[in-house]
């Protein structure tokens, strides 16, 4: 799964695992992105859409 929203281009970012002896290593964030047929630009399509725009209301479900 590409995990990049469809609608604002968020995607995973890196960062750091921090432990308790500070000590660093690397990870991902990963978008919380769901596959939803939705209405775009007058068609209807299907794709990856964030949590994000989901819910405030960016996208119409189909």
């Amino acid at each position: 799964m590409s995990r990049v929203c469809s609608v604002c281009g968020k995607g995973q970012t890196s960062g750091n695992n921090v432990s308790h002896s500070n000590r660093k290593t690397r990870r991902t964030f990963r978008a919380n992105v769901q596959k939803v047929t939705f209405v775009k630009e007058g068609k209807v399509v299907s794709g990856y859409v964030c949590a994000r725009c989901l819910k405030s209301g960016k996208v119409e479900r189909v």
